[in-house]
């Protein structure tokens, strides 16, 4: 019987093993990929004192230049074993190995280097302004490290989303104690692996494993030595670490849930509308928090809409990450996918036409062991439904028609969810006029998952707080503090 391998916590620049472990569970098939460390409250309470020592060692001694320069060092470190985080992301979630390479890990290494550049050409205010005698007083900022960041991060796009925080974090000195999914944490084990060989100073990453409550999220979002605590991940989770910090008023930055948005106008190019809608309803098995589970299209529009995306969904290719031509894997586990299905049954309890979809896939292989879920597409359903207003998290759409830019903003609006919106026109005054009415982070036109990251990203009500991204990551990385001097 083959062992699998074990991956342990990455403590003060050494990886370190503990008692109690839990199984990693592959979503393709069932086997086992590795046995993983879970960490107790004395081993995340080292975690946080090595960060703490590191504050006070080389690490908090370096000027921007020479952390920048070791960021991209680490950068470098990822794109040589380039091919080994690809694997390490497609054995824990499944996903097509062309994702993977093109998405995944090129936007960890963009993480890297782009938060090392900002961070290099950052800029604070200054004012200079008038005193009674004349002479007169400068006012200017600095940014100094917050000093420990607790980063709690998801499984769906594990090494992107985990780099999106330890990346400004170090960038901005500060050290880290960082926890991926117990769904998803081999990049992250390959990305200690990475610092140690760069030569990142020992404390300033910590790595830990384990769940949330009572295990090492919750150790860690309570532990004192923390000085702020970023989370993306399910909106009820946020409301709980966003209690278990209140006392200590930590500085915090939540990216949550979504209930997305994709609205269809019947000016749009219609062949570029079906295929964004596609990609973002389909994208990662729908485990991307930008999804787009709820479609509005134009009433004029919206039968033709429905059958062409259809014959598209039905055309999509699911199996095995690394088979050609594939569009999707499985859902990250079995839990997930219990989750998911307990939707499709839901849908047609409540009255939905199950356009397509909506079962387990057959394949007559051990994929049956995996944790797949057919694409599907709903209509039917009011916009009170709780398949239209609950987060799902998977491969699902729900289309419906509306007949004027009013009501489809209100309908679009009338959601706890506010994290994204896609807006497809080809009428510029109609998409600059409706834009800014969506109540969203973010809202794209004629597009879908295309980020700058100079530029903000959070979202509104129950799909987050704060905003990170460019110099807004620096700000919230940062203690700013006010300097004035009287001339």
């Amino acid at each position: 019987m083959k062992v699998a391998k074990q991956l342990q916590h990455f403590i003060a620049g050494e990886f370190i093993a503990s008692e109690k472990t839990f199984k990693n569970i592959s979503p393709v098939d069932g086997t086992l990929i590795a046995d993983v460390c879970e960490a107790d409250a004395a081993t995340v309470d080292a975690a946080v004192k090595a960060a703490q020592a590191a504050l006070k060692g080389p690490w908090g001694k370096m000027g921007v230049q020479e952390r920048a320069a070791v960021l991209h060092k680490i950068a470098d470190g990822i794109q040589a074993r380039f091919e080994d985080f690809v694997a390490a992301e497609v054995a824990d979630t499944g996903r097509p190995l062309q994702q993977a390479r093109t998405l995944d890990i090129a936007r960890g290494i963009a993480n890297f280097r782009t938060f090392a550049d900002l961070a290099k050409t950052a800029n604070t205010d200054l004012f200079q302004s008038d005193t009674a005698d004349g002479a007169g007083a400068l006012n200017y900022t600095v940014r100094k490290p917050l000093g420990v960041v607790g980063i709690i991060s998801p499984w769906n796009l594990p090494l992107l989303l985990f780099t999106w925080k330890v990346a400004p974090a170090l960038a901005c000195g500060n050290t880290v104690v960082a926890k991926p999914s117990e769904e998803s944490p081999s990049s992250a084990t390959l990305l200690a692996e990475v610092m140690r060989d760069a030569g990142v100073p020992p404390g300033v990453f910590n790595l830990i494993h384990g769940f949330g409550g009572n295990s090492a999220g919750e150790f860690l979002t309570k532990h004192p030595g923390i000085d702020a605590l970023t989370f993306t991940g399910e909106s009820k989770t946020g409301s709980t670490i966003m209690k278990a910090v209140a006392d200590g008023m930590k500085e915090v930055s939540f990216e949550l849930g979504g209930k997305n948005a994709a609205v269809v106008f019947a000016d749009a190019d219609f062949d570029a509308a079906v295929a964004g809608v596609m990609r973002s309803s389909f994208t990662n098995s729908g485990q991307v928090c930008l999804c787009s589970e709820r479609v509005y299209v134009e009433r004029a529009i919206f039968p033709r809409f429905v059958a062409v995306l259809k014959e598209k969904t039905e055309a999509l290719k699911v199996g095995y990450p690394d088979e050609a031509n594939v569009d999707m894997g499985p859902l990250i586990s079995h839990g997930h996918r219990d989750k998911v299905l307990s939707y499709y049954k839901l849908a047609e309890q409540e009255g939905a036409t199950v356009v397509t979809g909506g079962a387990v896939p057959i394949f007559g292989d051990i994929r049956d062991a995996g944790a797949y879920v057919q694409p599907t597409i709903w209509t039917g359903l009011p916009d009170h439904a709780r398949c239209v207003t609950e987060e799902i998290f998977g491969p699902v759409c729900h289309v419906a028609p509306f007949d004027s830019e009013e009501e489809v903003i209100a309908r679009v609006n009338d959601s706890d969810y506010g994290l994204a919106c896609a807006l497809w026109t080809t009428n510029l005054a109609r998409a600059h006029r409706v834009a800014p009415k969506i109540d969203a982070g973010l809202v794209w036109v004629n597009t879908w998952y295309l980020r700058d990251l100079r530029t903000p990203f959070g979202g509104v009500k129950q799909s987050g707080l704060g905003r990170e991204g460019g110099r807004y990551s620096l700000d919230f990385y940062s203690e700013v503090v006010n300097i004035c001097i009287k001339l």
